[in-house]
Formats: structure tokens, sequence, C-alpha cells
């Protein structure tokens, strides 16, 4: 047997695109240690990993690593989309960021080169072919951003965040990694088209309590990797100590990745009749008890934290489907799979838009603060509340916010074609309570302030002390933005990505 692979690197290009810049940020900051050298390379860097990932991405499916008919690596539409959407996503962070590090909150080429080198687990989570790919490429997304929440000088919030998000990580990963063992000792195969072939040609192993309880554990990892309920607790008070756009980046990136990641192994690897129960569960409790929990929040961040919970939700609900028989057709598979990946990539954009414009609203380097803060918004920044009200009534789905409408639109449908009208209908409620604190901060932002801002809540709500720097941050809010325009004129596009 001849084990000497043949290597495409126009496959792995997206991949050397986003290892490079990390290393280039490296150097930049070694050898010039100019702060503003680092940042540009490191913008550039992004914007070359998303050009390059598209381009391989048109150009069809390429496989590499392989033996045999099993591969390691395949780069497709959806592995284009994923890493084009968290490049740019990374791109956009930068921008966020670029008002705190030149006031030096925290050293520029350590942060750049951290968020490079989770930019390149993005890249290389969409193309993974087996279990061990997946699981690297979803920890090199995860690991940099341990450093990342907690690199804020002088913060304890920012520290006790770190070490939460540390520690639910380990478990997370651990029992990750446990259900890849355990799936390997009953198949003796890694690679997921492999194991899903294995288990749909054998039924005996279906029904082997290991096979149950390795489905279970990886499910278990994975969903704490999402924040689905009961996995969630961590999210929140993560998302609230870190730096404004780390915890856009978490919301985002770092959510589609662990989506990405479940997606891969519940449509190529697990068996439907076994994931299908336990995923309707989760998108039920997950959507539920975020969108409750939101209705109490008076934070800023913590509020957009359990948003995020909600919408986790309802991602996952399409894949709820796969519980019943009539969700388990190859058409209504490939419809709930298609619908859950293109609602993630609306959400990722409507949600860095309401970082975007939350940053916009507050001074370099601050917390989100409270909703108060945000009262009367726009009387004092007009254009900056304008975007972030598109934001939050794009995440209800309501028009004119159309991305977040065709999103639940999608949602819907295909738990309708799948035969899950009453996950649907649940789906349905769920929007009706998201309303509530949607509208409510909305209304807030166009609301007369309660009191007479003073010097130090005029620099809150973005006064003369905030002008200078917030330019770059108004570009990203501004693409964002249009962004979000443009994917609810188009909605198709992502779906036709998505289904690919």
């Amino acid at each position: 047997m001849n084990v000497v692979q043949s290597v495409d690197s126009v496959a792995l290009l997206p991949a050397y695109l986003a290892a490079g810049t990390a290393v280039l940020v490296l150097l930049t900051d070694l050898l010039l240690a100019r702060p503003r050298a680092t940042i540009v390379v490191a913008a550039l860097g992004a914007l070359g990993t998303a050009v390059g990932a598209a381009l391989v991405g048109a150009a069809g499916e390429r496989r590499t690593f392989c033996v045999g008919a099993d591969c390691s690596w395949i780069f497709g539409g959806r592995a284009a989309l994923v890493g084009a959407v968290v490049a740019l996503l990374t791109l956009g962070v930068l921008g966020l960021s670029a008002p705190a590090l030149r006031a030096g909150r925290s050293p520029v080429g350590e942060y750049c080169f951290l968020l490079a080198c989770s930019m390149t687990g993005g890249v290389v989570l969409g193309a993974a072919g087996d279990l061990i790919t997946l699981i690297v490429a979803l920890e090199t997304l995860t690991l940099p951003l341990y450093v990342l929440v907690g690199l804020r000088r002088g913060s304890l919030a920012s520290a006790e965040a770190a070490v939460t998000f540390f520690v639910v990580s380990v478990v997370a990963t651990t029992l990750t990694l446990l259900g890849a063992a355990l799936l390997y000792a009953v198949t003796g195969g890694l690679h997921l088209d492999r194991l899903g072939a294995l288990l749909a040609e054998r039924p005996e192993l279906r029904d082997l309590p290991l096979t149950t309880a390795a489905v279970a554990v990886l499910l278990v990892g994975l969903a704490f990797k999402v924040a689905a309920v009961p996995f969630h607790a961590w999210a929140p008070a993560t998302y609230d100590g870190a730096p404004l756009p780390v915890a856009a980046y978490l919301s985002t990136a770092s959510k589609l990745g662990g989506l990405v990641a479940l997606l891969a192994v519940v449509q190529r690897a697990l068996p439907p009749d076994q994931t299908g129960p336990v995923l309707a569960l989760l998108a039920v409790l997950t959507m539920t008890v975020g969108n409750l929990v939101a209705l109490r929040q008076r934070r800023t961040v913590r509020l957009l934290a359990w948003s995020s919970v909600a919408q986790a939700g309802y991602i996952l609900a399409p894949l709820g489907a796969l519980a019943l028989a009539a969700g388990r057709t190859d058409e209504a598979r490939s419809a709930a799979y298609a619908a859950a990946m293109a609602y993630a990539v609306f959400f990722v954009v409507l949600e860095l838009a309401a970082f975007a414009a939350v940053t916009a609203l507050r001074p370099a380097g601050a917390d989100g603060g409270t909703l108060d803060d945000l009262r009367g918004a726009a009387r004092r920044h007009p254009w900056r509340a304008a975007a972030l009200g598109l934001a939050l009534v794009g995440l209800a789905g309501l028009p004119p916010g159309l991305a977040g409408l065709f999103a639940k639109v999608t949602v819907v449908r295909a738990l309708l074609d799948g035969g899950a009208a009453w996950l649907a209908l649940v789906v349905a409620l769920n929007a009706v309570i998201g309303l509530a604190y949607y509208l409510r901060v909305t209304a807030a932002l166009w609301a007369p302030a309660t009191t007479t801002p003073g010097p130090a809540a005029a620099q809150a709500g973005g006064g003369a002390a905030a002008v200078p720097v917030v330019g770059v941050v108004a570009v990203v809010l501004a693409v964002a933005t249009v962004a979000a325009v443009v994917l609810g004129v188009a909605p198709q596009l992502v779906l036709d990505l998505a289904r690919h």
C-alpha cells in the first residue's frame, strides 16, 4: 500500500494565507515595533484570506490528505463560505479594536497575532474531513480567545471572564475528545463520511450502548461550544467581562465555528435518528431560556449574550426535524442543513453590526455599559443609533431588517418541510418573546434621556472625547450594516452556498 500522499496546495491556500498572516504579524511586531504597521498587516492578511477562500471555493470542490476515498481536507462551497465569513469577521473585529489598541490598553502585537491564529482555526474548521482535524481546528479557533478575553490590562472582570471561559472550554474539549474516542472504538474510523457510511450500513453498531454514549458525549461537548442550554452559563459572564471587540468575536466567529463543527458531525457522521431528538430538545431549551432571561437584563452586553443564546436555539431548530421520519428524507435533511447554515451567516452579520454600533456609542476601551446609557442615543448620534436599531430589528426578524426576517422564514419552512410543525410553532412563539426586549432597546434609543448627561456620561454616549477614535469603528459599522442590508435583499445567495 502506498502511504505517500499528494498534497493539493491550492486547496490549502486559504489555510496558508491565514497561518501566514499570524507569522507576518509576529515578525512585523518584532522587527518594526510599530503598532500601526502590525494592525495593517493583520487587516491585509484577513482580507487576503477572505479573497483566497472565495476564489478557491469558486473553482469547485478540492480534496487533499486522502487515503482512498477518505479525505481529511475537503474545500468546497460551504468551506469557502465559512472561511470567507470568519476572515471578514476577523477584519471587522480588528477595526473595532483599533481605538483601544491605539490607546495602549492591550499589547498590539500579541492581540493581532492571537486573533490571526484564531482565524486560522476557523478557516481550517470549514474544510475538516475527519474528527481529529475538526477538533484541532476548533481548539485552534478557541485557545487564543482565552488570552484575548483576559488581555485587557488592569481589569479584574476580564481576568475572571478568561478563567471562566478556560475552565468550561477544557471540560467541553474533554467531552468532545471522549466522544470521538468512543466512536473510533466502535467503528475503527475517524473520517466523517466513513463514520456516517459505517453507521448507516451496519444497524447493529447503532444499537450498541457504546455508540449511544459516544453520540451523546460528542453532542454535549459541541453544545458547550455553541452555548446551548443547559451548557450555556459561561457565555453571559464571559461576554460581559471581555473587551467589547473580543465579545463581538466570541458572539460571531467563535459561535459560528462551534455551529459548523456541530453541523459537520450531525450531517456527515452521526445517525440522524439518534441526534434528532437531542437537537430538538436542545433547540427548544436554548431559544426559550435565552429569550426569557434576556427580558430581565439591564446590561447591554449581557442582553446581547442572552440574545445570542436564543439565536443559537433558532439555528439548532432545523436539525431538530431529524427527530421525525419526515425530516430524515434526503430533501428534508438538505433543507434543514442549509437553513441552519444560512441562519448562522445571517446572524453573525447582524450580531457584528450590533456590537459595532454599541462600540461606536461607547468611549474607546469602555465596556458595554447599561441600557440606560443608550437611552436617547439617537438624539446625540442618529446614524450610529439607527444602525443599532436596524441590527436589533433584524435579530428580532422584523422588516426593515430583512436578513433576520428571511432567516426565520427559512428555519420555519425547513421545519414544516420536515414535518416538525410543533417545533416551528415553538420558534414562532419565541420570536414573539424576543420582540419584547429587542423593541424595548430600540425604543430606548429614541427616548428622551432621564437626566442631563455630565462630562462622564457625555463621553460614555460618544461625546467629544470619543470623536477622534471612532473613525475606524464607524467604517466597520457602516460595512456591517450594508452587508446586512445586502444579504436581506439577496438571501438566496447565502442559501445556495449553504446547500453546497
